[in-house]
């Protein structure tokens, strides 16, 4: 495992993406848990084995497929990270958000980054999206930063600044089109736990007094190195389970995937609009 990534080994595997495809993407999009069928929407696609790719970190999870698909949509060019790499399947932190640096170094300058959440919140529904506001940072909080480490300036800041972490007027034409299209879309914070076992009624009923909507194990780091990187970011999760603040359910990863299969109908419409949008 590697811990620390040189500006050099970036570079690299960054090269390796040019080198399969004659487009240049613009936008960025990070693929959760039982979401990649997204991927399917995207056009004159050059397909990427992440296995071909130097340094990559490779996803061992169910609903991950390990693939980019550059081409376009609604009138952009764009990357799709069709499944992600967690800190929890052994990789260090940079080493997961790689991904996001090498699209940083591709001249990507807006990330959607999406992922599929527990509800905490306690109306939110399994099938409902919620558009990201901000987050709670707990491994971050904790020291397991992406950005521990020596300090590359010719990417980021020692110190970036965290309060716009998801940006508004990306925010205001996901609501815009929510609104035309009638797609339900809750707004809220999202909380990162390093996972990989769910959180137990306790955890919940915390991390609900603290303010947080839904809960997962990933995309926060990615918003951070990116926001360091200084792309725009939109965030949103689809809920694949409800609020278990009291012990009455239990949360399998089989649950998130069939709870993708209703979500992903409206994050393609919502995704696709605000593509159009921008």
């Amino acid at each position: 495992m590697t811990e620390f990534f040189t500006r050099a080994q970036l570079e690299e595997a960054a090269q390796s993406v040019r080198a399969q495809t004659k487009q240049t993407p613009t936008v960025g999009l990070v693929l959760g848990s039982g979401l990649g069928a997204l991927a399917d929407a995207v056009e004159n696609a050059d397909i990427i084995s992440v296995n071909s790719i130097p340094h990559w970190p490779s996803s061992t999870v169910e609903g991950h497929a390990g693939r980019l698909v550059v081409g376009q949509l609604e009138g952009q060019t764009i990357l799709v990270q069709q499944g992600r790499a967690h800190y929890y399947e052994g990789h260090s932190m940079q080493q997961a958000t790689l991904p996001v640096r090498v699209m940083q170094l591709l001249g990507i300058q807006t990330l959607i980054v999406t992922n599929a959440a527990g509800a905490i919140h306690p109306d939110y529904r399994p099938g409902d999206l919620m558009l990201i506001t901000d987050h709670i940072n707990f491994m971050g909080m904790a020291g397991l930063s992406p950005l521990r480490g020596p300090n590359d300036p010719s990417l980021g800041p020692r110190f970036p600044d965290m309060s716009r972490a998801y940006d508004h007027d990306l925010r205001a034409l996901a609501l815009q089109m929510a609104g035309e299209t009638a797609i339900g879309l809750q707004q809220g914070v999202y909380v990162c736990l390093g996972g990989p076992s769910f959180e137990t009624p306790a955890d919940l009923r915390f991390l609900r007094a603290i303010g947080a909507d839904a809960v997962g194990m990933s995309t926060v780091p990615e918003v951070t190195v990116a926001r360091h990187g200084g792309l725009r970011v939109m965030g949103v999760s689809g809920i694949s389970n409800k609020a278990n603040l009291d012990g009455s359910t239990e949360t399998t990863h089989a649950e998130v995937l069939e709870a993708g299969k209703v979500i992903v109908p409206k994050l393609v419409s919502l995704v696709r609009g605000v593509l159009r949008k921008m």
